[in-house]
């Protein structure tokens, strides 16, 4: 994966430094579905909650699919990133193959009638958001790497590894990070 000059765009990952104190965004891999002049959004791709949708939304079909952490902005809205594609209404392209958002209505009818199956879609309660200085100001202080998206790593099947898994696909310079103790006390 490239990362040198990579700058932060739509279809891009922030990916948090080693030492990153921020217990929202602490080893956090950040999927950008939009970035512009009025400002970046995207969500924290790995950090699952113990609750499942079912468990979260009401009226919802049977699915088994957890509910993961996308950002401490608007925690009790559902967003949610797909490979349905142009199929499910409304749904926006962040990069070829993977969309975020779409009809919901029509997405219950795709997920009742087996359309949609879990690894195929992941749900997301907030989404994390920057204004248009201020992930420009936290990349200089280099709280963030900046990496290419791909569609493995957005749908990892162990997100707690994907932090780590991101970096080493970065090169080796990057590899080296991927172990640092959380705590540097810990050396």
């Amino acid at each position: 994966m490239k990362s040198q000059m990579l700058k932060p765009d739509q279809g891009v990952f922030l990916i948090s430094e080693p030492f990153l104190s921020d217990s929202y965004f602490k080893r956090s891999v950040v999927l950008l579905s939009e970035h512009d002049a009025s400002g970046t959004l995207g969500f924290i791709l790995n950090k699952p909650t113990d609750v499942n949708i079912n468990d979260a939304v009401e009226d919802f079909p049977d699915f088994k699919s957890p509910l993961y952490f996308g950002g401490p902005v608007e925690t009790d809205t559902l967003f949610y990133i797909h490979t349905i594609g142009p199929e499910l209404e409304g749904a926006k392209q962040i990069v070829d193959g993977i969309y975020w958002g779409g009809n919901y209505d029509q997405l219950k009818l795709m997920i009742d009638t087996g359309q949609v199956q879990p690894n195929m879609i992941r749900f997301y309660a907030g989404y994390s958001g920057w204004d248009p200085t201020q992930l420009t100001h936290e990349l200089e202080e280099k709280s963030w790497l900046v990496s290419e998206c791909n569609q493995r790593f957005t749908f990892y099947d162990d997100p707690k590894c994907l932090w780590s898994q991101v970096l080493r696909s970065m090169g080796s310079e990057y590899a080296v990070m991927a172990n640092f103790p959380e705590d540097p006390a810990w050396n």
